[in-house]
């Protein structure tokens, strides 16, 4: 097979593969030295943070001992794993919050729609080329986790599932960051309604989950049959928490926990049920960013 067939085949599959929206989206996004500096400040305090763990442990814990403890790695994975997330909710609303809103102030946007293309690829285009260079920061971090690998303690399928629930999380934010810019008109209003709905998905969820379970404890802490199974559906709202759902990914009893099970009771862990709830989010926020971001669907509507 000659060259010139092969380099045809191969720009053949790029064009079903890339439309040319993303196409255009990836040689924007990646061009720029922002870019490179934004991975290069990603993966320097993922791995200044990892070296300062280490160094609290050996000199710090150890009394001056420079011997990193095998069963600290652990420790370590989780350290590293919440860092990550903090870092995703800092960073996944803000790479989708401006995609389309900011089209609309550059006065592209109405360009963009008497292309070809249709509203589902456009939107979907955006948010892969967004959340693309989001997943990119994720993965270039491996190295980072290969030290906890050096001293075991993690499985590799704890790792798998860590970093899928990465990706949820990521296509999560990034879908209702893609809502909310195709929402409002302004970027700013649309970063500031986005990190606002972050702020409470991380911190609004969970202090939700804190009163109610207190409230409950004391309701029923004076009764005579006081039984914490009893109003074991709290749990329910700290599946909303992506915090509570990672950690019962590192820890299966933290489920157990939540839902005040009773010895030899099952049910369906914490994170799991995080995913269903958000997947249903996530999917209408895609459907309602499809549906609204062209202007003449509200105008046919008002004119019947």
């Amino acid at each position: 097979m000659s060259r010139n067939s092969i380099g045809g085949g191969l720009r053949s599959w790029r064009s079903k593969l890339i439309n040319p929206v993303l196409d255009k989206e990836f040689r924007l996004r990646m061009r720029t030295p922002r870019s490179m500096w934004s991975l290069f400040f990603y993966l320097f305090v993922i791995g200044g943070l990892a070296f300062a763990f280490i160094y609290v442990t050996t000199v710090l814990s150890n009394r001056g001992s420079s011997v990193f403890d095998p069963g600290q790695s652990r420790m370590m994975f989780y350290f590293i794993s919440a860092v990550q997330l903090g870092l995703i909710a800092f960073m996944a609303p803000g790479l989708t919050a401006g995609v389309i809103s900011g089209e609309r102030e550059k006065q592209t946007l109405s360009l963009l729609l008497t292309t070809q293309q249709s509203s589902a690829t456009i939107v979907l285009s955006k948010l892969a080329s967004s959340l693309s260079f989001m997943l990119l920061l994720v993965t270039a971090t491996m190295p980072v986790y290969s030290v906890v690998f050096l001293y075991g303690g993690i499985s590799p399928r704890q790792m798998a599932i860590v970093f899928l629930f990465y990706v949820f999380l990521m296509v999560t934010l990034g879908s209702l960051g893609m809502l909310f810019s195709t929402l409002f008109k302004r970027t700013m209003v649309s970063v500031i309604v986005t990190y606002g709905t972050t702020l409470f998905i991380f911190g609004g969820t969970g202090f939700i989950y804190l009163l109610v379970e207190q409230i409950m404890q004391e309701l029923n802490r004076g009764s005579a049959t006081y039984n914490p199974s009893s109003y074991g559906w709290v749990g329910h709202i700290a599946a909303w928490n992506p915090i509570a759902a990672l950690l019962s990914i590192f820890d299966t009893g933290i489920t157990k926990q939540v839902f005040h099970l009773n010895t030899g009771q099952k049910r369906l862990d914490l994170w799991k049920e995080f995913i269903m709830i958000y997947s249903v989010i996530s999917v209408a926020a895609i459907a309602l960013s499809i549906r609204y971001i062209r202007p003449v669907y509200k105008r046919s509507k008002r004119n019947k």
